[in-house]
């Protein structure tokens, strides 16, 4: 009976369906990449399409794609092979971001045991002891023994990692392949880490008429990881993003390089965007600032400008002097027109200015952002307040003619600017003064123009190491 018994669990056995093994984890590296294109956007958002040739099995794998972007999206990545589109399907993915350190480990060895060892003092020979880790946030605590130990009284020796510790960000990805053999496979992702913007460095010449314009795109990497050989693009546009949380900050030290002033990057329109794209592959690597040439332009037409800008408060009471030695603005003007030597879209950034002294050497005169700005429209920057141009303004009468309550006041006010040029060429001076509700100018010693609704101008010409005084009678009503 006991024979028949055995006979029949030993069949039952042999008739249970055996539990299948998971799949060996395939590991592909960077050794493994064939192509990897970066579409860089300027809002730290980049596209990412890397190719690799991988050896999967027929069945079920579990591929592991080693340095992949720390700051990859995973909800955006997609895996297709491009050989065989309709045989390789994603059945699940996991993005291991948890990465190999010295604290990490010891955080996943809490609750388990390592080997402590000392060093002896006086032989040199190792003495090792077993520890249970207790507590490893802000410092480490040690069963040893019957003894609690903060610190680690030697080194920390552990039995194996764990397999949720990466030493490289890592997506693994659980996929379905209707063949074995070698497949072309094309990971795409969107990642932040990746930036880019636009540089400008422009020199003026002598009498200041005409610049010599440079651009140059500054490339950041702090995804995390390399990109080599890159086919690379960048995108100018403000692209609309549903935002995510902020990633943890990283202290990282950023290596420098700049790539040799090359041909300008063709530009295509993309959507309601700029596309630009660099001729040749260039390498991204981690932690790395890159510069390359965008656009080189020489003797585009610039004017510049004085500008004395005003405020609309003092039209609305009494007031004594409004300002001594008042801060004469410096604007410089250029067309994005082809005729200017330019006729590009031109994206976002700073653009620095310089100009040459006595001895030919560039001396740094100012800087202002721009926007993007479009092909056939005007750029406008700020360099700073003259030195040698300055102006005095007071007010010589205010009267009140009418209004009570909240409304229908009506004010009239008298005003004097007297604009002083220490240079020993004569300057022209836009000054420009905000007018509130409803205005007219009774009165002036130069004659206006209404630039907008609200602002009244005046182009003053002053004479060299002299000065030249406007005044003007202003009603307004609210």
């Amino acid at each position: 009976m006991k024979r028949i018994l055995l006979l029949t669990m030993l069949l039952a056995l042999a008739a249970a369906p055996a539990v299948a093994e998971p799949p060996l984890e395939l590991r592909s590296t960077l050794s493994d990449q064939q192509e990897v294109a970066v579409t860089i956007y300027n809002d730290n958002l980049a596209l990412v399409r890397d190719q690799r040739k991988v050896n999967l099995r027929q069945g079920e794998n579990r591929l592991a794609l080693r340095e992949v972007s720390a700051g990859i999206r995973p909800e955006t990545a997609l895996l297709r092979s491009l050989g065989d589109p309709d045989g390789v399907q994603v059945i699940e993915q996991n993005f291991d971001f948890d990465l190999l350190t010295p604290q990490t480990l010891l955080e996943k060895y809490v609750g388990k045991t390592v080997q402590v060892v000392r060093v002896h003092p006086q032989t040199g020979e190792d003495s090792f002891e077993t520890a249970e880790v207790l507590a490893a946030s802000g410092g480490v605590v040690l069963k040893i023994g019957d003894r609690i130990e903060t610190g680690v009284p030697g080194r920390l020796v552990y039995p194996d990692v764990p397999a949720d510790l990466r030493d490289r960000p890592t997506l693994v990805l659980q996929l379905h392949s209707a063949k074995g053999g070698e497949q072309q496979l094309e990971l795409a992702y969107l990642t932040s880490g990746l930036s880019w913007n636009a540089d400008y460095v422009a020199q003026l010449s002598e009498d200041d008429s005409t610049l010599d314009l440079s651009g140059w795109v500054t490339l950041t990497n702090r995804s995390g990881t390399s990109y080599r050989s890159a086919r690379l693009q960048l995108v100018a546009g403000d692209v609309n993003q549903v935002r995510q949380p902020m990633p943890m900050a990283r202290d990282l030290m950023m290596e420098k390089g700049m790539v040799a002033a090359s041909a300008p990057m063709p530009e295509e329109s993309l959507f309601e965007y700029h596309l630009y794209s660099l001729g040749r592959p260039t390498t991204l690597r981690e932690n790395q600032t890159k510069q390359v040439s965008l656009l080189s332009a020489a003797g585009v037409p610039a004017v510049r400008e004085y500008l004395l800008q005003g405020g609309d408060y003092y039209y609305r009471g009494r007031y004594d002097s409004l300002g001594e030695k008042l801060k004469v603005g410096v604007f410089l003007e250029l067309a994005n027109r082809e005729e200017a030597g330019l006729g590009m879209p031109l994206p976002k950034g700073i653009v620095r200015v310089y100009k040459k002294d006595r001895q030919g050497s560039a001396q740094f005169v100012g800087e202002d952002r721009i926007d993007h700005t479009p092909k056939n429209e005007r750029v406008r920057l700020k360099l700073g307040d003259a030195f040698d141009v300055t102006a005095n303004r007071k007010q010589t009468d205010f009267q009140k003619l009418g209004g009570s309550g909240r409304y229908n006041y009506v004010f009239e006010s008298a005003y004097q600017i007297v604009l002083n040029n220490a240079k020993t060429e004569p300057v022209t001076v836009r000054v420009a003064e905000p007018m509130p509700g409803d205005w007219e100018i009774l009165s002036e010693s130069h004659p206006h123009r209404k630039e907008t609704a609200g602002t009244a101008s005046w182009q003053i010409k002053i004479p060299a190491e002299s000065s030249a005084t406007l005044t003007y009678r202003v009603r307004v009503r609210f």
